[in-house]
């Protein structure tokens, strides 16, 4: 079981590091933002707005929907406009913080269902694991980013946990 000092740990760590990617990303031209940099989502803006839109699904999981890929589209090119995505991720970042804020440890012990985007059949996990999901989805794709903007020539903070302010 994860813990609310973790969980909220976590949802500030995540605000943290989108601070430092997105302040790094900010040196950047538009062009270079979204150049093919031979990642798995290909760009930089494409990896970011993965995370965005997968942060989205993954909360609507958690909060009881088993089908959000029918409400919520993915999109790699959306947003496009850097500021419009600077403002959608900040909001996200802050629905993250109050939901690691709010849910309660029996809210976590509870089992939840869901169909994964393939429509393959219904899965259930507890809430926990999804919020784990949560978290190392981010730290994985984020790590992409860093590389890729340290590949680019800017200086992202570092993302040990210890090191965060």
């Amino acid at each position: 079981m994860i813990s609310t000092s973790y969980r909220q740990l976590m949802a500030r760590y995540n605000r943290w590091q989108n601070t430092s990617l997105v302040t790094a990303t900010n040196l950047l031209t538009n062009a270079e933002r979204w150049q093919d940099r031979g990642a798995y989502f290909k760009s930089i803006a494409g990896t970011f707005n993965h995370l965005y839109w997968a942060d989205a699904l993954i909360l609507e999981r958690i909060n009881g929907n088993e089908r959000p890929q029918d409400t919520i589209s993915h999109s790699l090119a959306h947003p496009s406009d850097w500021s419009d995505f600077k403002d959608l991720r900040s909001k996200r970042d802050l629905e993250i913080e109050t939901w690691a804020a709010a849910i309660s440890d029996a809210e976590l012990s509870e089992t939840i269902g869901c169909y994964p985007p393939d429509d393959s059949s219904r899965i259930q996990m507890q809430t926990c694991l999804c919020a784990l999901q949560l978290f190392n989805h981010q730290t994985h794709h984020r790590g992409q980013i860093h590389a890729m903007l340290t590949a680019a020539g800017t200086k992202p903070e570092p993302s040990d946990i210890t090191a965060m302010p």
